[in-house]
């Protein structure tokens, strides 16, 4: 009787933990990491914020920010950007790595990024066309999906 009562406050405590950990509230700019901050002020400061939303897990912490044109920015707990979709305009030149501008302007002339995803292991961008292209950490494309 004593195991299985350990066992089921055990299994309800990871329940609870687990239902906390799910916990995404809205917040305002400044309390972004300055990382994030920064980033919105260079890139994005001629649009309107319509929110800005911290989501929490378990083991990690992400931030979104929504513009009122629909466009989204997800950054990292350290306020490295891990997103940016600009929708119906183009994505800052100044975010795109240099390799991948290259790429898409000898393959795709004329065409332009709306949006760009990283993670440890590549990047992956979509273009006007709605061509999706993934490149890994050293910029080689790895695959091209339509």
């Amino acid at each position: 009787m004593k195991k299985f009562l350990s066992i089921a406050i055990l299994f309800l405590t990871f329940g609870v933990v687990a239902a906390k950990a799910d916990n995404d509230r809205l917040i305002t700019k400044e309390k972004l990491p300055a990382a994030a901050q920064n980033f919105v002020s260079a890139h994005f400061a001629n649009l309107k914020i319509s929110y800005v939303k911290e989501e929490r897990d378990l083991l990690s912490r992400n931030y979104e920010v929504v513009f009122t044109d629909g466009s989204k920015l997800e950054f990292l707990k350290n306020g490295e950007w891990k997103e940016v979709d600009c929708r119906y305009s183009e994505v800052p030149s100044l975010v795109v790595p240099d390799a991948i501008k290259k790429y898409v302007a000898e393959n795709y002339p004329g065409e332009k990024i709306l949006q760009i995803d990283r993670d440890r292991h590549d990047y992956e961008v979509r273009l006007s066309n709605r061509l999706e292209l993934t490149f890994d950490r050293n910029f080689n494309i790895i695959d091209i999906d339509d």
